[in-house]
This record gives structure tokens, sequence and C-alpha cells, in this order.
């Protein structure tokens, strides 16, 4: 079974409690408390715990960004939902409109 398969076998509960396990080892990779995070996030001390131990089952996406920034860790949000590439068609549409020469401007 590979990764594709093994995460779409879970559920948004484990899931979240898999995010949650990975956020404790990112925390403690910076050297910073529950406590200072929670500070720094504008969230609860038990907002931090319990998504820490698994059982934040509906922590906010909000919750979420912030608890990131507080560790500087904000720019893994983009492996999250990266950006599409652009599709064929539209590679074939810019390259339609796309000039053949351009004359010098004199």
């Amino acid at each position: 079974m590979n990764y594709i398969d093994n995460i779409y076998g879970k559920t948004n509960p484990e899931l979240i409690m898999e995010l949650g396990s990975r956020f404790k080892n990112y925390r403690l990779t910076c050297r910073m408390t529950q406590k200072e995070v929670a500070e720094q996030a504008g969230v609860s001390l038990f907002t931090i715990k319990t998504f820490e131990n698994g059982r934040a089952v509906n922590i906010t996406m909000g919750s979420f960004l912030a608890m990131l920034r507080a560790i500087n860790y904000l720019e893994e949000i983009e492996k999250l939902l990266p950006e599409l590439p652009p599709t064929p068609e539209m590679i074939e549409k810019m390259n339609r409109h796309k000039p053949k020469r351009v004359k010098n401007g004199k």
C-alpha cells in the first residue's frame, strides 16, 4: 500500500491526530513550550494540548495557521495545497497570443 492509498484510508480525526503529532515535533524542534506557542498564536493552551495529543478533532483553520505562524513554519502551508500548474489548454492559449517578433519601439 502506498502513501496516497494509506492517507485516503484515514478518517479526518486520524489525519488531524497525525498533524497534531507532527506539529508537536516542529514545536519541540523550535524549542518552544506549549504555553509560548499558545500566547504567540492567540489560542488557548488547551487548544495546543488537545491538538498535539490527537484529541482536537475540530481545530479551526485559523487556529492552525496561527500556530504555524507562531513556530515560524507558515510557509509549510504551501505544501498542503500548492498552486496548480497551467493546463495544456492554458499553455496553448498563451502561445497562440504570443507575438512572433517584436518591432523596435523607435
